[in-house]
């Protein structure tokens, strides 16, 4: 009876609740790969929430939505007050991958439409990333 309902909630879902499930997944690895490092943009290490922040957003850059070099731990104020604080962002940024990486995320990009067995992939890609990453820390 239990899969009969997972079965049919799995066939209510829209593509952007598999979005959503698939951002999930992904930011809480970022956030766990990057839990020793600072706020990439403030530099500072304190005791409040952290995000997964986009360098390139995801309404600017949707085919960089997933994309781990354009993604780093960030504290809630930089990320939410001060729209991401872009400019510090940058610079530790060109520190941390280098120049040459950085200019291919400024760079053009194709577009990329994710279809729902696309984002079924990447949720489970990075759940069994998250796994891994606990393992190695315990």
């Amino acid at each position: 009876e239990r899969r009969e309902v997972k079965v049919r909630k799995e066939k209510l879902k829209s593509r952007g609740d598999y979005m959503r499930e698939a951002q999930q997944a992904f930011n809480a690895w970022v956030r766990l790969r990057d839990a020793d490092q600072p706020c990439i943009s403030c530099g500072r290490h304190h005791q409040g929430k952290y995000d997964a922040g986009h360098y390139r957003t995801t309404a600017a850059c949707p085919e960089l939505r997933f994309d781990p070099l354009n993604v780093h731990k960030q504290c809630s104020p930089c990320n939410t007050q001060l729209s991401g604080n872009i400019v510090e962002y940058r610079l530790e940024l060109i520190r941390r991958i280098g120049q040459e990486r950085v200019d291919w995320i400024e760079g053009p990009h194709e577009a990329k439409r994710y279809t729902i067995e696309d984002l079924k992939a990447i949720k489970a890609l990075y759940r069994q990333k998250l796994k891994d990453l606990r393992r190695a820390a315990a």
